[in-house]
């Protein structure tokens, strides 16, 4: 028995709803209702009722007639006839109309009314993991029909522009204008690059099990500094790095490497042109089983009207500079693998910060 598992009966006999919810009270979660009016009021505020059972010949409204009626605005809910007078054209209006699971013939035993209910519940928990498979199915569909725009789109471009520079360039004798058409060609090749560094990350999280070990932050930031180095040297970007770590922290190296080289190529990427004293902050604590890092800087930040779209694949918010629309929508679901959090704040024009949260494994 299943004690969480609800049920509604409806029936216009109060004898009949005394007696089934004194029967199955201890076992089930039990909803009553002389009515359909009154029925309808419970599934509405009880969302989680598995099983229907309704009488057949109810005053104003007949069994069938309800459950037909209630099928599209409650379709979960597994439906149960009670009748006395199960003849043939019943059967087959019920079965076509309001696709009535079973049958229950009035007066009830026990016994019955619990097998009903059992195999009910077994139906309502099959069609519900069937409704989850086909939204992830759904789901991937979508992203497989961004992802085949995406690569004919997002690979075909660079080799475009290095196709059409290398023709160029045998039309060419000025040492000079090839070596503009060269620039061109090492632009391409740089957003080829990216492109294929994003691919890298996007099947890295479709990877099976997480490879864990030991992470010293100190280490880590260490390599992501030297990483950025020369961007920051160039650039004249500070960038300032801040490690509190007491406790050991385990985790996928892999991906958590993923997460902050998106969050920080996007911290450069976006800074503010002309301003006077750019910076990217990168700090984490480790405490209580988790590690909390934020990554902030002063750049362009995030309009408010993108907010709620930037962790979409191939999401591009701004264009200043050139995305693949992969990175934010790497980092989530990277943080979705880990069983982590992340929270943004992006003023206008004051710039961006990124909390994630993640618990050692």
């Amino acid at each position: 028995m299943q004690k969480e598992l609800e049920i509604l009966y409806i029936d216009d006999e109060a004898n009949n709803l005394v007696g089934f919810k004194a029967n199955f009270r201890y076992d089930y979660v039990i909803h009553t209702a002389s009515n359909t009016t009154e029925a309808e009021k419970i599934l509405l505020s009880n969302p989680g009722i598995r099983v229907i059972f309704c009488d057949q010949r109810m005053p104003g409204e007949l069994g069938i007639d309800f459950l037909y009626r209630i099928k599209k605005d409650y379709p979960k809910p597994i439906r149960i006839l009670l009748t006395a007078y199960a003849d043939m054209n019943t059967v087959i209006d019920a079965i076509n109309k309001g696709h009535i699971f079973r049958f229950v013939r009035k007066p009830w035993m026990d016994e019955e009314i619990i097998s009903a209910i059992e195999e009910a519940n077994k139906f309502y928990v099959a069609n519900s993991l069937l409704e989850t498979r086909n939204q992830e199915l759904q789901k991937a569909y979508d992203e497989l029909d961004k992802f085949a725009y995406s690569v004919s789109h997002d690979l075909r471009d660079p080799l475009t522009g290095i196709l059409s520079a290398v023709k160029l360039g045998l039309e060419f004798d000025n040492i000079d204008r090839i070596h503009e058409l060269l620039t061109l060609m090492d632009s391409s090749l740089v957003s080829l690059d990216a492109y294929i560094d994003s691919l890298r990350d996007y099947y890295l999280l479709r990877r099976g099990e997480l490879m864990l070990s030991e992470i010293n932050f100190d280490e880590l930031f260490g390599n992501v500094r030297q990483f950025y180095n020369m961007y920051t040297q160039n650039k004249e970007v500070t960038f300032d790095i801040h490690v509190e770590q007491k406790e050991p922290f385990h985790c996928d190296r892999a991906i958590l490497e993923l997460i902050l080289h998106n969050l920080l190529s996007n911290a450069f990427k976006y800074q503010q042109k002309g301003h006077p004293d750019p910076f990217v902050k990168l700090s984490v604590n480790v405490s209580d089983q988790q590690a909390t890092i934020i990554v902030s800087d002063n750049g362009i930040g995030i309009s408010p009207e993108h907010i709620s779209d930037i962790f979409k694949l191939f999401f591009r918010g701004s264009d200043q500079a050139k995305g693949m629309g992969f990175g934010l929508y790497n980092v989530q679901n990277a943080l979705i693998k880990l069983q982590g959090t992340i929270e943004v704040q992006s003023p206008a024009n004051t710039g961006t910060t990124f909390m994630v949260r993640i618990p050692s494994k």
